[in-house]
C-alpha cells in the first residue's frame, strides 16, 4: 500500500502518523474515527496508518474491557482497510495471535512494550512477513533494543520499526528520553514516538491508568524536533467515555490543530537540516 511504502522512505520529508482508538469499542465509532483521521492526514499530506487494538490483554483488572471479540475485531479492521485504503496496525500478545492477525489484511503487527523481549513472539511476528513494530520496554535502554530488532531480522524479516513510549520513573510515572530517537535510528529502522502512552500514569490504586493529556502537544512537538520518523497517538471523540486508556488520549477534535502545528514544525526542521 502507498501509505505503508512511505514509512520506509526516510527522505520523504514528512513524518507518518499511527493513530486511532486504544481498542475497538464498536463498529460505528471505530469507522468514524478512522474516516476522520484519513480526512485530516490527507489534508496535511501525512502518511497514515490506522491503529486500533482488536484485543487488549494487559489490563489492570479482570473486569476491564478487552474488545468485541478477536475475529470480529480483526474483520472490522480488514473492512476499514479496504474501504478507506489505509494501512492498519494492531497489537498481538502471543505467537498464536501473530498467526491469527496475519490471516487478515493487517499491515503491521505491534509488540507491546511489556513483551518486547519475548523471543517466540518476535519470531512468530517475523514469520508472518508483516511489518513488526516493537515498542521499547519501559524498563530498557534504547541501546538494548538492538537485540529485539535482531531477533526479527535473524528470523528472516527486515521489516521492523521501533517505538519509544517513555521509561519508568518511579512506580506511577513515565519520562521520555528523547535521546532514544537518534540512538535507535542507528539500528537502520524507522523510529516512532508514542506520544500518548508516554504520558500515562500507570499503576494507580484505582486500577485505572491515569494520564496527562494536556501535555500531548508538548511531547509531540518535541518528538518532531528530535527527528522522529513517525508519531503514534491514541485518540477518541470523547476520551472520558473511552473503554481503555481514556485518561491519556487526545480528544479527536484537537487533532486538526495539532497536526497543522506538527507539519509546520517538520518543514522548519527540514529546512534547518539542509543548511
Amino acid at each position: 500500500m502507498k501509505n505503508l511504502e512511505l514509512v520506509t522512505d526516510y527522505n520523504n520529508g514528512m513524518f507518518f502518523l499511527m493513530a486511532g482508538p486504544c481498542v475497538i469499542e464498536g463498529e460505528e465509532i471505530t469507522r468514524s474515527i478512522a474516516a476522520t483521521l484519513k480526512e485530516l492526514t490527507a489534508k496535511y499530506k501525512i502518511p497514515f496508518i490506522f491503529k486500533a487494538s482488536y484485543k487488549k490483554a494487559n489490563r489492570s483488572k479482570i473486569t476491564s474491557f478487552t474488545g468485541i471479540g478477536d475475529k470480529e475485531g480483526l474483520a472490522l479492521l480488514q473492512s476499514i482497510r479496504k474501504e478507506l485504503g489505509v494501512a492498519i496496525v494492531t497489537d498481538i500478545h502471543s505467537a498464536q495471535e501473530a498467526a491469527l492477525a496475519a490471516s487478515y489484511d493487517i499491515d503491521i503487527l505491534q509488540i507491546p512494550a511489556f513483551l518486547c523481549r519475548q523471543t517466540e513472539l518476535l519470531q512468530a511476528a517475523a514469520a508472518t512477513g508483516k511489518w513488526v513494530n516493537i515498542k521499547k520496554g519501559q524498563f530498557l535502554s534504547p541501546e538494548a533494543m538492538t537485540f529485539a530488532v535482531q531477533k526479527v531480522r535473524d528470523s528472516g524479516n527486515p521489516n521492523v520499526m521501533l517505538t519509544e513510549r517513555g521509561s519508568q520513573f518511579g512506580y506511577g510515572d513515565l519520562v521520555v528520553d528523547f535521546r532514544s530517537i537518534p540512538k535507535m535510528q542507528k539500528f537502520g529502522c524507522p523510529v516512532v514516538l508514542d506520544v500518548t502512552h508516554s504520558l500515562q500514569k500507570p499503576n494507580q490504586m484505582s486500577g485505572v491508568t491515569g494520564g496527562e493529556p494536556e501535555l500531548i502537544p508538548h511531547i509531540a512537538r518535541a518528538g518532531i524536533a528530535a527527528g522522529a520518523d513517525g508519531l503514534f497517538m491514541e485518540t477518541h471523540p470523547d476520551p472520558a467515555s473511552a473503554k481503555s486508556d481514556g485518561a491519556n488520549m487526545l480528544n479527536l477534535a484537537l487533532m486538526d490543530g495539532l497536526l497543522a502545528q506538527l507539519v509546520e514544525l517538520r518543514k522548519t526542521m527540514n529546512s534547518i537540516e539542509k543548511k
